[in-house]
Parts: C-alpha cells; sequence; structure tokens
C-alpha cells in the first residue's frame, strides 16, 4: 500500500480490508517473526502428513536459529531427530527417505555448510527423476539452511551460495523476506513434487514480526511479486535485500523524483522471466541487487535474459550491485554487503546516463 497515493485514512481502510480478507480466507492469525512462521509451517506439516520427518545437526533441540523448538516433544524422536556432523549424510539420508515415500525436510544448519552435500543435490536429488525414466524420484526433500549475511558472521557463516545451484536442472530454490512469505512458500516447497532447496535470511529470523495465519496456506513458487509500481526503474532483488530496495526506492523518489518498480524474485530457479522483463519494458532500466559476489552470481543470469529480451527497451546499461569477488570479511561487512548508498548511486548513474 502507498500511503501517499491512497492517503492515511484510505490506506488503513486497506489494511482493515486486507486483515479481513486474510483473517476470513485463511484463518485466525498470530503475531510471529520469521523464525517462528518457519517452526509453524513445519508444525502444520507434521500434523497432516504423517510420513513428514525433519531431521538435521540439533534440530531436536531446536535448532541453531531455534525454528525446530519443540517440534520433537510434541511429534517424537521418531519424526524430529538429530544426524551425525556429516551434511552429505543428511542429504542423503533424505533423498532416501523421499524415494521410499516420507516428505523428507533436511536442515543444513548454514547455508555455507552445504558444500559437503553438493554432490548428492546436483548429482542425485535433481537427477533422481530424469536418470529413472520417471520411475522413481524425491520430489518429497526439501532442504532448509539459513542464508545470507548475519552482522558478524565472517567468512563461514554468511554466504549466499543460491548461484552454485541455479545451474542445475531439478531443484528449485527458494528465499523468502519475511515471517508471511516464509511459511507460505515454504510450504509451497514441502508440497512441491520436486527437490527444493529453501534459504532462510538468518538476520531476519527475529527483524520483524509479522500476523501470520495459523493454519497451512500457500504461496505460489516461480512467481515474483511487485511489492511497488513505478515507472523510472526496475529494482530487483530476494531475501533481505528486498528490504534495502524497498528503502533506495524511496530515497529514489525523495532526492531525485525516481520512480522506482521494486519486485522480490522469491523463487530464484525457475525464476520469473515473464514478470521482470514486461517491468524492464516499462521502465527502461534495470537494477539487480544481491550480497553473493558478482562474478557469476545470480544477478548476471538475470542481466543476459533480460538483455536479450528487452534490448531494445533499454535506456541505460543494466546494473549490479552485489558482493565483492572475496571472501565475506568480518569487521569489513558493512563495506562489503551491498547497501543503500551503493544502489542509490547506482539508479543515479543510469537516470544520467
Amino acid at each position: 500500500i502507498s500511503f501517499s497515493e491512497v492517503g492515511v485514512t484510505n490506506a488503513f481502510v486497506c489494511i482493515y480490508v486486507t486483515f479481513l480478507f486474510v483473517f476470513k480466507f485463511l484463518g485466525p492469525t498470530q503475531k510471529m517473526n520469521l523464525f517462528q512462521s518457519v517452526t509453524s509451517a513445519l508444525d502444520n506439516t507434521l500434523a497432516s502428513d504423517p510420513t513428514a520427518v525433519i531431521f538435521g545437526e540439533d534440530v531436536a533441540f531446536g535448532g541453531v536459529f531455534r525454528c525446530t523448538v519443540g517440534l520433537r516433544d510434541k511429534y517424537g524422536k521418531d519424526r524430529v531427530f538429530n544426524t551425525p556432523l556429516c551434511e552429505q549424510g543428511i542429504v542423503g539420508f533424505g533423498i532416501g527417505a523421499a524415494v521410499a515415500g516420507a516428505t523428507a525436510i533436511a536442515e543444513i544448519q548454514f547455508a555455507d555448510y552445504i558444500f559437503p552435500a553438493f554432490d548428492q543435490i546436483v548429482n542425485e536429488a535433481a537427477k533422481y527423476r530424469y536418470r529413472s525414466g520417471n520411475l522413481f524420484d524425491c520430489g518429497n526433500l526439501t532442504i532448509r539452511a539459513p542464508w545470507g549475511c548475519v552482522g558478524h558472521g565472517s567468512l563461514y557463516h554468511s554466504q549466499s551460495p543460491e548461484a552454485f545451484f541455479v545451474h542445475c536442472p531439478g531443484i528449485k530454490i527458494v528465499v523468502p523476506r519475511g515471517p508471511v512469505q516464509a511459511k507460505g512458500l515454504l510450504l509451497s516447497c514441502i508440497a512441491d513434487k520436486n527437490p527444493c532447496i529453501f534459504f532462510e535470511p538468518k538476520i531476519l529470523y527475529r527483524a520483524a514480526v509479522e500476523q501470520v495465519p495459523v493454519e497451512s496456506y500457500t504461496i505460489p513458487l516461480s512467481q515474483a511479486e511487485i511489492l511497488q509500481e513505478g515507472s523510472d526503474v526496475t529494482l530487483i532483488a530476494w531475501g533481505t535485500q528486498i528490504h534495502v530496495m524497498s528503502e533506495v526506492a524511496s530515497m529514489a523518489q525523495e532526492k531525485l523524483g525516481v520512480s522506482c518498480e521494486v519486485i522480490d524474485l522469491r523463487t530464484i530457479l525457475p525464476w520469473d522471466i515473464e514478470t521482470v522483463c514486461k517491468s524492464v519494458v516499462k521502465t527502461g532500466r534495470l537494477l539487480i541487487s544481491h550480497e553473493a559476489p558478482v562474478t557469476g552470481g545470480f544477478a548476471a543470469e538475470i542481466s543476459t535474459t533480460v538483455q536479450e529480451e528487452c534490448f531494445l527497451n533499454l535506456e541505460a546499461p543494466i546494473s549490479r550491485v552485489c558482493g565483492y569477488d572475496t571472501p565475506f570479511p568480518h569487521i569489513f561487512e558493512p563495506f562489503y554487503i551491498p547497501d543503500k548508498w551503493k544502489c542509490f548511486d547506482a539508479i543515479k548513474k543510469m537516470i544520467h546516463f
């Protein structure tokens, strides 16, 4: 809702109507932060699906970020259980469980730790359906992992590895921006009949609270969401960075009189090409931002696709504001992440090109 467009009174009316819609069609809501909304989604799944199991390092005790707290006591040690410190084994077990018909939800303690499981994800999970001619699949596998910078995580706890997996057909990759999105998208991943990787922005776990429906609901995968409509520049991000883009859009409007269209990609693979290209055709300019290093980052794939589809509509070169091609630093993290000032400078350059 844009308060400047509809006015404060009408804005509150819109909020009230939205609340009534959610309450009527999705049932009662409850204040939750992001990690609580993840817990709620897992709770809903365990309650409705007797084959569902959750496993990973320390999940029986609630996990490092408390996303599974209370679930073992509620559903038993046979359905929520710890594993050895072996990511390859965690995902390998998840593949076997999913092939056998269970709904397997694996937790990798940090996204940075997912690399020992890379072979299992890329060579086994993603290809299982293809190599068996659709006789077998592990589509009931969902892999959760805390993702992105956290303010003090440094090189082993702040990485954003989504681009490593987008080169692999057969899996889906999703990143939410907040509690409502997290629950709906996670439940969609769990219900999807393809293996999914669900990256949870760890810095957002406790950063925001929203009214989240208590009962199950889903948000469609592979559909980007336009959070703010605009006419001059398209801003694309996902996860934590979408909040930076929303702030940059306000700055651009206030300081430059530039109207920005803000799009949350949400699903990284397969991504919503149509929504993005339709926006760029309208605005003629595109800025993409992510925390991962710029070289080989997913912004490069978006840039190439938009250049191929919208070349004659572009008024300026596509801009990428991303992390640097270095390991993620510790005390220099504020200089590494693509903050609002870097994105704001990129918008100025595009407008004055």
